[in-house]
């Protein structure tokens, strides 16, 4: 009997023992639940990492450099000496101070208002030749009015002249002469019509372009005379009218030819003096007018007195108009004559 109450008594404390175990298990499920988890992965050692992409850009930076390289070297050697010397002036360092800002950009930028596709910006045809020229910034907006000659402009213009004939040479020379005296002929034409006092007599006053240079006629009409009859002293607004045209005639370097001319009115008989020696006399007077305007007197090639046998009007010797003084500026190097130009006195 005493060993089954101690059996029971043996059953009744295990389930005390087992109540008392739960209470501790859940801690301990809790610690494991929130313990963390780590993975380790191991990469073994190879040639994995060449296999990035790195190397690829580096390669086609050198391509591309090398192919730009190549590129610049071809179009060095299809271009002429003059033109590359043209794009080596564009590339060196201009003074940008005196220039507007918009000056710059625009229609003056480095295409010339171009698009950069445009088939004329860039050479038609891939072949040994040469480039197309460009005209530059510079040379588009032309240049400054202070600004001089740059010395490979200088350079360049000398080559120019060396390659021309003797021939083209001349003939550039007779053209800037003609250009020179079509500007005097303005510059007088704005004096008159400026001077309130000779406006009247513009009208008196021709310009004829002939082989030798530029004619300037002051001409006499009915209401108006240079000259008195069968004298050489010359009027006071007939002087005026003179210097006026001296003025003008005084900034260039051309020589001159002064010729008289009268009308057919004979002198008395008995007189010692002609209309030869009166048209002469009469030069005479018009070139020291002309040289009281700073005109020197080695300017002056020639002084004529032609009388009555180069009339104005050959159908009435009687003519005022007959009566008239020539002012001729000569040419340095005359021109060659048009087929078309009519012969003049």
């Amino acid at each position: 009997m005493a060993e089954a109450e101690e059996e029971k008594k043996d059953e009744a404390a295990a389930p005390a023992e087992g109540g008392a175990a739960p209470a501790a298990d859940p801690a301990s499920a809790e610690e494991e639940r929130v313990a963390p988890k780590i993975y380790k992965k191991v990469l073994d050692d190879g040639h994995a990492g060449a296999h990035g992409g790195a190397w690829k850009i580096a390669l086609a930076d050198m391509m591309t450099a090398m192919m730009a390289f190549f590129l610049l070297m071809w179009l060095l050697g299809a271009t002429p000496e003059e033109q590359r010397q043209g794009v080596a002036e564009y590339f060196q360092p201009s003074e940008q101070t005196t220039s507007s800002a918009g000056e710059l950009g625009g229609s003056n930028g480095m295409f010339g208002g171009r698009s950069i596709i445009d088939p004329e910006t860039t050479p038609d045809d891939p072949k040994q030749s040469s480039m197309m020229e460009r005209v530059t910034p510079r040379s588009e907006a032309g240049p400054d009015e202070n600004q001089g000659s740059s010395p490979n402009d200088k350079t360049q213009e000398s080559k120019n002249q060396k390659n021309l004939t003797e021939e083209q040479k001349r003939e550039i020379a007779a053209q800037a002469e003609k250009e020179k005296v079509d500007m005097l002929e303005k510059e007088v034409q704005e004096r008159l019509t400026q001077n309130a006092q000779l406006n009247e007599l513009k009208s008196q006053v021709n310009f004829i372009q002939q082989k030798d240079g530029l004619r300037i006629e002051i001409i006499d009409k009915a209401n108006f005379s240079m000259f008195g009859s069968g004298g050489a002293g010359m009027n006071a607004k007939a002087q005026a009218l003179i210097r006026e045209i001296g003025k003008s005639v005084a900034t260039m370097p051309n020589k001159l030819s002064v010729k008289g001319h009268t009308d057919s009115i004979p002198f008395t008989d008995g007189s010692n003096r002609s209309n030869w020696s009166l048209s002469l006399e009469r030069a005479e007077a018009t070139r020291k007018i002309l040289e009281q305007s700073g005109i020197p007197a080695s300017r002056f090639a020639r002084i004529e007195g032609l009388a009555d046998k180069v009339p104005f009007n050959s159908g009435d010797p009687l003519d005022p108009r007959n009566r008239r003084m020539s002012i001729t500026v000569l040419y340095n190097d005359p021109p060659p004559a048009s087929p078309a130009e009519p012969a003049t006195p």
